[in-house]
């Protein structure tokens, strides 16, 4: 019989109660439990390791365009449901949701900027709208400011990130990488220059459209890039894949990237080029 019953010690359950959620994050890259403080005043880069977190467009756009510079257009575009597109829920539901989860009113946030004070059409994604898949708004968006830029004589530079097509659109969402590769053609044709950034993840539709369509291709650091899965790949080819297949570091050393850039570095080294590349333009004109 237990004379003695161990003490309750009350206030350890009172302060783990009173713990505030969402404080700490475990890094995907080093598994180092990080204060969110720090990953928001690191450009959300895990200060131990460099893990590059994922990153919403109106953060992207801040960091990138000279100050008060960013002009957005085809803000009030939304996505329609032209499939009528049933499930667990609807399409227009799931819109609704992400809409209101964001605050963005799709996938990509496109217009016009300075950087460096040089004027550019600018189109960024986000993947935290349902993958960032390309829907019908997402290609028209990009199509409209490539064809904005190229009218007014700037280059264009998209920032990438998705999942792919979006399927609750069909055939409508497939069409939009013909669409935008399009309007890249004649953007090159007018002899102006495509700066595409590769962020973790760019795959399916978006990597076999305009995300590879750049006269200088930059990604971020351990992005995974590519069209089909690893898996579906090993399955359909029957061989194992190489270490680091399908990240920026592996498409660099193959040559489908330009360089890896680290998102700190990421302003200055888009100024340097576009000095470079509209300079020999002028020259050139």
């Amino acid at each position: 019989m237990t004379i003695f019953k161990k003490p309750t010690l009350k206030f350890l359950d009172k302060k783990k109660r009173e713990m505030p959620e969402g404080l700490w994050t475990k890094c995907p890259g080093c598994s180092e439990m990080i204060h969110q403080l720090a990953i928001e005043e690191n450009l959300r880069v895990c200060p131990k390791c460099e893990y590059h977190f994922s990153m919403g467009a109106w953060e992207r756009i801040g960091i990138l365009v000279d100050e008060e510079s960013f002009e957005e257009s085809d803000a009030a575009m939304f996505s329609v449901d032209p499939l009528g597109f049933k499930g667990v829920a609807t399409y227009e539901e799931r819109l609704k949701t992400y809409r209101q989860k964001t605050g963005l009113t799709d996938a990509v946030i496109s217009g016009s900027a300075r950087v460096g004070g040089h004027r550019i059409g600018l189109a960024v994604m986000d993947f935290s709208f349902l993958a960032a898949t390309m829907g019908s708004v997402v290609g028209e968006k990009i199509t409209r400011t490539i064809e904005a830029a190229t009218k007014a004589k700037s280059p264009v530079i998209i920032f990438c990130a998705s999942g792919g097509a979006r399927m609750y659109e069909g055939m409508l969402s497939l069409m939009q990488m013909a669409k935008t590769s399009g309007a890249l053609a004649r953007h090159a044709e007018a002899g102006l220059p495509y700066i595409a950034v590769l962020t973790n993840p760019t795959t399916a539709g978006v990597m076999a459209s305009f995300a590879t369509l750049g006269d200088i291709t930059l990604a971020e650091p351990r992005s995974m890039i590519g069209f089909a899965g690893p898996r579906v790949i090993r399955e359909t080819t029957h061989q194992e894949l190489p270490d680091g297949f399908q990240t920026a570091e592996f498409l660099l050393e193959h040559g489908l990237v330009d360089e890896i850039v680290p998102r700190a570095k990421i302003r200055e080294t888009i100024i340097t080029i576009l000095g470079n590349l509209m300079g020999k333009i002028r020259d050139e004109g």
